[in-house]
């Protein structure tokens, strides 16, 4: 099973993927930042390194979705092949920071891969404000966000609206406003009690979860 989720930076994904992964036994797979070869120079300077960092990151979120699709296993992803090509790749190229030439070579490779990606059996929406995800960019501290503008994460804000409005998979949205599952349990419970629904049925067997 594929379980898959979604949101804009700094709205959660990574510590929920971890919490989820530990409740239900899941294995983890998290996006690629840490040994990234191109966020520093990136953020430093976006018009130059956007199309390296977008084919870096479609590359191993391909790579990915393939693994995924052979294992055993339920796999609890962190960010998706589907946020890059419906939202980075599109949002740097509306505020010109990659040209019509790499963005049109970039969809023409994205559409051929999806030719063989099916949907997650679950996404799962984090749904945040700018100013919770400012709040938590601030708070992790790392030192190539620093310079990511609002107008920046507005963009991808909205262009995450119009993909969620738009998407054809089982998804939930969860509101990272309101819910501060890291923090407070019977918020994340409120989480995999969404999850449980979708994924067990009202009338879930308990066993399948570690309460």
């Amino acid at each position: 099973m594929h379980i898959a989720i979604a949101g804009n930076i700094g709205s959660g994904k990574t510590t929920l993927t971890k919490m989820l992964a530990k409740k239900y036994h899941w294995t983890p797979r998290f996006e690629p930042v840490d040994n990234n070869p191109y966020l520093d120079d990136f953020y430093g300077d976006m018009k130059r390194w956007s199309f390296n960092l977008q084919i870096y990151f479609l590359n191993k979120r391909f790579k990915e979705v393939v693994e995924i699709a052979n294992s055993h296993d339920t796999i609890i992803q962190d960010r998706t092949i589907f946020e890059d090509a419906r939202i980075f790749a599109p949002n740097l190229h509306d505020q010109g920071y990659m040209s019509d030439r790499d963005f049109q070579n970039y969809s023409d490779l994205f559409d051929l891969m999806m030719s063989l990606v099916k949907l997650p059996q679950l996404m799962i929406y984090i749904r945040s404000s700018i100013p919770t995800l400012v709040k938590h960019i601030e708070k992790r501290g790392r030192s190539f966000e620093k310079s990511i503008r609002i107008d920046y994460l507005a963009g991808l804000q909205k262009r995450y609206e119009d993909w969620v409005a738009s998407y054809q998979g089982p998804l939930i949205i969860i509101d990272g406003d309101k819910l501060s599952f890291e923090d407070t349990p019977a918020d994340f419970r409120k989480v995999t009690d969404m999850i449980d629904a979708e994924l067990f049925g009202l009338f879930r067997d308990d066993r399948l979860t570690d309460k």
